[in-house]
């Protein structure tokens, strides 16, 4: 089953804490995930875009406020919308539950 931005997003959140600032890594997550680590890198990018994630300048990962109340929200299909590229359109991921 292809892992959704949903997923990693979802993933990192029960495994960092924003508040405690608390991290992981790439390797930790796609390691929770069973996927590749490219894999998890590309979602980590649109959600680091979104401010759904940060990374630490020694490269580890957590899930920021914003991206734990939109988990939150529990809401049942969830689109994350990345900034527009220079010349191009929005990218949006669509994730149903």
């Amino acid at each position: 089953m292809p892992v959704t931005r949903r997923n990693v997003l979802s993933q990192l959140a029960t495994q960092t804490d924003a508040q405690r600032q608390e991290t992981t890594t790439t390797a930790a997550l796609a390691a929770a995930l069973a996927v590749d680590e490219d894999e998890v890198e590309r979602h980590l990018e649109g959600l680091l875009a979104c401010e759904l994630a940060r990374r630490d300048a020694d490269d580890s990962i957590r899930v920021t406020v914003t991206g734990e109340e939109l988990l939150d929200l529990d809401t049942d299909e969830l689109v994350i919308v990345e900034p527009q590229t220079e010349g191009g359109e929005p990218q949006t991921e669509r994730s149903d539950r």
